[in-house]
């Protein structure tokens, strides 16, 4: 079925949406309802979701979470979202041509209510970066891909403006554009340190984050950056010199034509984690792998998560708190991911966590949500 690079990269990222919704209608509960927490020790760990409807029926894969009052998502039709109120109203800001060309903005990185980000993912020029710096009312377009070989899955920021943006393999390599003045503009670099590709190697442009930067991570340098990758040898790359060179270790993660990492996450510079699996296949959960310490490889958690999984985010606070989210639920652990427990059933996509502490899920059918951890008063 993936035999062919560009039938590959449009099933499994262009046709994406629309083949997950149709495995995971059947399987999940509406995303706007509440949600259903599983019993056991994840319920007892009182992690919940709150839902946060937004009163759209979009899909929304691109998420990002300020703060706990201020948030952003993006859809399959080029819709934005934006609330500074906690999620209780919801102000669409979405960029006039990305409505107009029905572009999926799978990937929406934000600094605070007025500056931020889109990508929009596709063969060619569908391939494109939008930049508001009046919280949405206009919006720029910085970047449009201009290789047709090139399809672009997510991108990632760090601390100090610097922001990466990787594309599947071009002529055997990962292609990356970067920006060293906080997104106004963008540049393709060259590949001369990137490690070749393997044969049908490749990224999911699931939730924004199989590429990553430790702008939020102690003990990490402003140009480090991982990729995850998908295909029959699954791998996470790493960058400390944003993106001049690259260094690439194979990870456990299943493999195969729809399956490897679909998300990535890191506490600190030699503390991460990564999720995913098989989208044709939600209920088959084993699929998580750790790394401690920056010295040891990728490891397998010791059990499986509650199913495929395509976003993944250490909870701010919260020690070594880590929580999963896919079409089949939520998944909790407190051990970096060396363990995991299905706390819900509810359908979300991605999860991001802002620095204050609050995390954001958001979903199909508009779903957007906010965690109650352990404790947690949670008035506003």
């Amino acid at each position: 079925m993936f035999t062919h690079k560009a039938s590959h990269r449009f099933l499994s990222f262009a046709g994406f949406a629309a083949t997950a919704c149709a495995v995971t209608a059947l399987a999940a509960p509406a995303a706007v309802a509440a949600p259903t927490p599983a019993h056991g020790a994840g319920h007892q760990h009182g992690y919940t979701w709150l839902p946060r409807p937004t009163g759209v029926q979009e899909q929304f894969r691109g998420l990002a979470a300020v703060s706990n009052r201020v948030a952003w998502v993006s859809g399959e039709n080029g819709s934005v979202l934006r609330t500074t109120d906690g999620g209780r109203t919801w102000a669409d800001v979405s960029p006039e041509a990305a409505k107009a060309d029905g572009l999926a903005l799978r990937d929406i990185e934000a600094w605070d209510s007025r500056h931020a980000e889109a990508l929009s993912i596709g063969p060619g020029g569908d391939s494109r970066i939008f930049r508001t710096d009046d919280g949405g009312a206009t919006w720029q377009q910085v970047f449009t891909n201009s290789d047709p070989d090139a399809f672009y899955d997510c991108m990632a920021f760090s601390s100090r403006g610097i922001g990466l943006a990787m594309s599947d393999p071009v002529d055997g390599h990962f292609q990356i554009a970067r920006t060293t003045d906080g997104g106004r503009s963008w540049k393709v670099l060259s590949t001369k340190g990137m490690p070749a590709a393997y044969p049908n190697e490749f990224g999911f442009a699931a939730s924004g984050t199989c590429l990553v930067s430790a702008q939020d991570a102690r003990g990490s340098r402003p140009g480090e950056f991982w990729f995850a990758t998908g295909g029959q040898s699954p791998r996470v790359f790493h960058t400390t010199n944003a993106g001049h060179s690259w260094t690439a270790e194979q990870t456990p993660v299943r493999a195969g034509d729809a399956a490897g990492i679909y998300s990535i996450a890191f506490k600190n510079s030699w503390t991460g984690v990564a999720v995913g699996g098989d989208y044709t296949a939600p209920t088959d959960g084993s699929n998580a792998a750790a790394t401690k310490h920056g010295r040891s490889p990728w490891k397998a958690s010791s059990n499986a998560l509650g199913g495929y999984r395509s976003g993944v985010a250490y909870v701010p606070g919260r020690g070594d708190a880590v929580i999963a989210v896919g079409p089949t639920g939520s998944d909790v652990s407190v051990n970096w991911g060396r363990t995991w427990t299905t706390f819900d059933s509810t359908d979300y996509d991605g999860i991001h966590c802002a620095t204050d502490g609050a995390c954001w899920a958001s979903g199909p059918d508009g779903a957007v949500a906010k965690l109650k951890t352990p404790h947690q008063r949670w008035s506003r």
